[in-house]
């Protein structure tokens, strides 16, 4: 039997996002990257709708959402806003990198909403590995994405440090045309806001289970890092996957989907 998976993108009061599974089922939210946007989600969107309601968003300036990035908690206040105005709540949150970040905020400052979380390839402060300074990493991401190359060496170079080693080119093509698409103000004004953050005081505040991923070859946030946010919140579950870069949820989809499901707690409307 083959099935067929039926995405719908929607966009209301400026917010884009694009979704799978029952409408008034339980619902999860996937939070994209630095580079990325909501189609990033599409493996998992096309996998999970079985069991949840799942909403991958384009955050404020990516995509189709308008607005542009501001602080990484006022980023968190405007994915809680339109969790509400969805009726959803508590869901279960994914995020990736920056997406990661963010759904860190939206949990220590909006727990009533966070029913779970899944954080993959992210960090809980930048600059954890006492080296990266502010002024060489914003260079090295708003640089590339004004590159005006139409074959966007600086992108790729970039997609290429971020990936695994055997990681395939439909994946390194994908987030080549992602990053283009992303505008050098929003670009710009989202790297601003993650040089500030730092969580590090107050993940031992998340009561939601948690589960964090990190790619075994992920030099942008390695397994340090990864272990660095476990151990500060009880209970949190770390899994490194192996073979797999920054890019986790594209790299390795089939480990992703299957730790999601086994993450996620049944409810009265999936038991």
């Amino acid at each position: 039997m083959v099935i067929t998976t039926t995405f719908t993108d929607r966009r209301e009061r400026g917010v884009s996002w694009r979704e799978t599974g029952r409408p008034g089922g339980p619902a999860a939210v996937f939070v994209h990257g630095l580079g990325g946007r909501r189609d990033n989600w599409d493996p998992q969107l096309g996998s999970l709708g079985d069991t949840r309601r799942c909403c991958a968003v384009d955050l404020p300036g990516y995509g189709s959402s308008g607005g542009r990035p501001g602080s990484l908690p006022e980023i968190a206040a405007w994915v809680a806003s339109w969790i509400t105005r969805l009726d959803e709540g508590p869901v279960d949150l994914v995020g990736l990198s920056f997406g990661g970040m963010v759904a860190q905020h939206l949990a220590l400052d909006h727990p009533h909403l966070v029913r779970s979380l899944a954080l993959l390839d992210t960090s809980p402060a930048f600059g954890l590995d006492g080296v990266t300074t502010p002024e060489t990493w914003l260079a090295s991401r708003i640089d590339a994405i004004r590159d005006p190359d139409p074959s966007a060496p600086s992108i790729e170079a970039v997609v290429a440090g971020l990936v695994g080693t055997d990681t395939g080119q439909d994946v390194r093509s994908l987030m080549v045309e992602s990053m283009r698409a992303v505008p050098p103000a929003t670009l710009e004004a989202a790297c601003t806001a993650l040089i500030a953050h730092d969580t590090r005081d107050r993940l031992h505040e998340i009561a939601a289970p948690v589960l964090v991923m990190v790619g075994e070859q992920d030099t942008e946030t390695p397994p340090s890092y990864a272990e660095a946010i476990a151990s500060r919140i009880e209970g949190a579950r770390l899994v490194v996957v192996p073979g797999a870069g920054h890019l986790l949820n594209l790299e390795a989809p089939d480990m992703v989907n299957d730790l999601l499901r086994g993450h996620w707690h049944p409810t009265e409307e999936t038991a």
